[in-house]
């Protein structure tokens, strides 16, 4: 059923008008309200448009219990911010496009919507144009044959203001993110029908453009893209070009044409051309006034909480993709960078703190004076600020404390950005790092201590809380890893330290050598630990502590483990079939019969605990008869998401064991 909903505009530029009149045309909504920056912006609005109330600032806005949904029309950096306090403050919501700057704030708003139970989309007006359906219908239906190449145009001339947010680079300004996203929806949405699916993501995206030299933003760029299926785009769009603002869809049997297909005005009479076997077929459409539909939407899809015309899953794809072709360009804001403007501050712009009522647990570990969340965060796949924040922040706010790093990884870059978030966010001692080195073939007490200094450095910090031998090496004794390690802690530049990817026996060596020595021993185990069995190590050198006789070692010492691969790399999150080989490396390590089998008691447990398989296959580690602080590696705020729920999944001992097939 289709809702009447009570509108209020927050932002009052050019775009919040043209909102403002399709609203006028909308079957469901009203205008009720409109925030500004100040009240005399908002009043000036609010005379234009006759709104009744009229609102100095956005918290205003937000605060009047009786605007249903908020349509936000700032620039694009303050799309995120906005758009999570009115989730926050229960509106549903239309973002105008982008959604945000880049793909990690994108993320955060669409966590938001999903945590506070609002409908949220992404203002893509075109998509909601009958033309849209109508070109749908006949690639699905094969009128063109198989798709091949998509064209897509829009840009615009644009003359130079440095006050306009369009050559502004601190707005986000330049031709990718104002309309070349248009022409990247739209390239994904073909790529996707074309291939039986609602879009498509590319699989390459190359670029080539020109940045300004005093707007430092694209003034004009065109990007070439690869999908799935053999089928490939071309993108052009620019603030200081003026194409012709066309799509063009050819086929192995035809083409197909849409001289107008991005904002056709109300009253106006639109086309699309099939041109086949030398004839060319017309559909014609009347089109409404273009917003007023998008509104409509809006009211259609309100239980849904997202609209198929432009869902969560294809905003953060696009966004992705946007992402992509200025990387390739080489392209980035000053608001993306450590040391940007409000950098200390998360995306919502208010200092960083544990949200109330998280399900985080704790535990404890030798050595180490702060409680340690009992899901770590594992940093190895973080090398841009962006992204990084987003993660880590999320993270934090839902009551993980622990990172985990190393000195290989990203070649360093990852330790830096760790390093840089917790002294940005001012969190050092609220934060536990787990920081790893000697990694072979530099495992050796000299290359130790030089690698840990240079850690330290990376990290800003001048300690870590739990320090991690990467790898052994079996030619030198156990003593001198034990004395450089202790000596290292002495000096207060470790609080602990443990090994990764040690054996049982040369564990217990060292621990009985420091214990003869009087010297500190290992505190804590970083090897492999998963409900899957390892069958090939993922790395040369891998360890797995999971055979009977480590778990028995590791009860009856109550060595904490912190273990990687604690979900197998993702063996159980539904993508894993034994006929399907299309993951090599998932193939090489995890596939095996009693994989397999532990894979269908644990589908059989979540289907009868009501939860995720990968949540059963995680508390399978959290629920050992011993401490376990599981890493995980998050690559997207729904898979961090996903992950907590296991926590307060309690498995008895029988249930352990029966996973495990040893019941």
């Amino acid at each position: 059923m289709t809702q009447t909903l009570r509108w209020g505009i927050l932002g009052t530029g050019r775009i919040a008008g043209v909102f403002a009149r399709g609203l006028e045309h909308s079957k469901t909504g009203t205008l009720l309200a409109v925030g500004s920056r100040t009240q005399k912006s908002a009043d000036r609005f609010g005379a234009t448009w006759n709104v009744s109330r009229c609102y100095g600032s956005y918290e205003d806005l937000l605060a009047d219990s009786d605007v249903q949904a908020i349509y936000i029309s700032t620039p694009h950096p303050l799309h995120a911010e906005w758009a999570i306090k009115a989730a926050e403050a229960g509106k549903h919501i239309l973002c105008e496009k982008p959604i945000a700057l880049n793909h990690a704030d994108a993320m955060a708003i669409i966590e938001a919507a999903r945590r506070h139970d609002i409908f949220l989309m992404e203002a893509f007006m075109y998509r909601t144009h009958p033309q849209m359906a109508k070109l749908i219908e006949l690639i699905e239906a094969g009128t063109i044959g198989e798709v091949r190449v998509i064209q897509a145009a829009f840009g615009f001339r644009s003359n130079y203001d440095p006050e306009s947010r369009l050559f502004r680079s601190d707005l986000g300004g330049g031709g990718i993110l104002d309309v070349g996203c248009y022409c990247a929806s739209l390239a994904r949405l073909v790529a996707g029908v074309a291939t039986g699916k609602p879009f498509a993501d590319p699989t390459q995206v190359t670029a080539t453009g020109y940045i300004g030299e005093v707007s430092h933003v694209d003034e004009y760029t065109v990007a070439s893209l690869a999908f799935p299926g053999g089928i490939v785009a071309q993108l052009l769009t620019g603030i200081q070009v003026t194409p012709d603002n066309e799509v063009r869809i050819y086929g192995t049997a035809g083409s197909i044409t849409i001289p107008v297909p991005w904002n056709p005005g109300a009253g106006q009479t639109t086309r699309l051309i099939v041109k086949r076997d030398g004839e060319a077929t017309e559909y014609t459409f009347e089109t409404e006034d273009l917003y007023g539909i998008e509104a409509d939407t809006v009211a259609a899809h309100i239980e849904d909480r997202q609209s198929p015309t432009m869902n969560w899953e294809d905003t953060l794809g696009n966004m992705r993709t946007v992402d992509q072709w200025r990387a390739a360009i080489s392209l980035t804001y000053p608001t993306e960078q450590a040391e940007g403007p409000d950098q200390h501050l998360p995306v919502h712009k208010r200092p960083l703190a544990v949200r109330s009522q998280t399900i985080m647990k704790y535990g404890s570990i030798a050595g180490i004076e702060k409680p340690v969340s009992r899901l770590v965060m594992g940093v190895d796949n973080q090398t841009n600020w962006p992204h990084a924040s987003v993660m880590f922040d999320d993270f934090f706010e839902q009551g993980g404390n622990c990172f985990d790093s190393a000195y290989i990884y990203g070649g360093g870059q990852c330790e830096k950005i760790l390093g840089q978030w917790i002294k940005q966010r001012g969190i050092r001692e609220q934060v536990v790092i787990l920081d790893k080195g000697a990694h072979t073939p530099h495992c050796n007490p000299q290359a130790l201590s030089s690698q840990f200094m240079q850690s330290l450095e990376r990290l800003q910090t001048d300690y870590v809380d739990v320090y991690m031998m990467h790898r052994d090496n079996t030619d030198i004794p156990v003593g001198e890893f034990i004395t450089v390690l202790n000596e290292h802690k002495n000096a207060g530049r470790m609080h602990a330290f443990g090994a990764s990817n040690w054996s049982l026996e040369r564990l217990q060596e060292a621990n009985d050598w420091a214990a003869e020595h009087g010297l500190v021993g290992f505190s804590a185990l970083s090897n492999n630990l998963s409900l899957a069995r390892m069958i090939d190590p993922v790395w040369a050198g891998c360890i797995a502590a999971s055979d009977p006789a480590f778990r028995a070692w590791l009860e009856k010492t109550q060595l904490p483990i912190m273990p990687w691969s604690s979900q197998a790399r993702g063996f159980f999150t539904g993508r894993t079939r034994p006929d399907d080989h299309s993951d090599s490396e998932l193939v090489r390590c995890w596939y095996s019969q009693d994989n397999f089998q532990r894979l269908e008691r644990v589908n059989e447990l979540a289907h009868k605990r009501g939860v995720l398989p990968i949540t059963v296959a995680l508390a399978y580690v959290l629920n050992q008869p011993f401490p376990t602080f599981p890493l995980i590696g998050p690559r997207q705020l729904s898979e961090t998401r996903t992950s907590l729920p296991a926590l307060t999944l309690d498995l008895s001992p029988e249930e352990v064991r029966w996973l495990n097939l040893e019941a």
